[in-house]
């Protein structure tokens, strides 16, 4: 049976269990970390660094979804500090990308625009990139625009992890990384891809999304694909 361990987060002292993360702990415990790349039941890898926190004794801030907790750690979660540091990292993920919100088919349900709203983001402080990324439509059913993507790899995991199909991955590296399915083939000529839809339903922007839905229109059920990957034990 895991040991229990006791730490503090901001202040307090909670229980936690050995080998959780410190994100773990801190949800468990009631207290909130915000996160985009972070699913429950997947494996976590620390992408998107909303979640970082300072720990008392380190000199750097940690990704509380890959940081494992120790005894007697003492964490904050909270602090002028992280939310300068949460809001560039938004600003820096609007900057890098084309984020056309009024027009996108999330609009108003967009887990990145939600957390912007959030954090007090109203402007984006940084240059924007303006890259050109394609619009891939050729799948029957879905569609994937890399304007909108965060790489967050939440699709890569739901798939590999999940559904078993391992369709996406990475590829290039910067400012010119992007999803790819296999092997750089269209969407649509897939070999590996079952159609389930996982990829699109863990999505927190417009990139993935069903054709056929027009502005405001794309909701997503995250939810129904977490207690999916919970139980089918996905990120042991």
């Amino acid at each position: 049976m895991p040991e229990k361990i006791s730490i503090k987060i901001d202040g307090a002292y909670v229980n936690a269990t050995q080998g959780q993360t410190i994100l773990e702990a801190a949800r468990a415990n009631g207290k909130y970390i915000p996160t985009l790349c972070y699913l429950e039941g997947l494996s976590a890898v620390g992408a998107c660094r909303l979640c970082i926190v300072e720990v008392s004794g380190v000199g750097r801030l940690l990704p509380a979804c890959t940081t494992p907790v120790q005894d007697g750690m003492s964490v904050t979660t909270n602090s002028e500090k992280l939310t300068r540091y949460r809001r560039m990292a938004v600003e820096f993920l609007f900057s890098e990308r084309n984020h056309y919100c009024a027009i996108c088919v999330s609009n108003g349900h967009c887990e990145l625009q939600a957390m912007a709203q959030k954090l007090g983001v109203t402007y984006v402080g940084y240059p924007y990139s303006y890259p050109r990324l394609p619009v891939d439509v050729s799948h029957a059913r879905f569609v994937l625009d890399h304007n909108r993507c965060i790489l967050c790899t939440r699709c890569v995991r739901v798939c590999d992890e999940v559904e078993g199909a391992h369709v996406w991955d990475m590829t290039s590296r910067g400012i010119h990384a992007m999803i790819t399915s296999d092997l750089n083939r269209p969407w649509g000529q897939s070999r590996t891809c079952t159609s389930c839809g996982k990829c699109v339903q863990v999505c927190p922007t417009g990139a993935l999304a069903e054709k056929g839905f027009a502005v405001e229109e794309m909701t997503k059920c995250v939810d129904n694909i977490t207690w999916l990957a919970v139980r089918r034990g996905g990120n042991q």
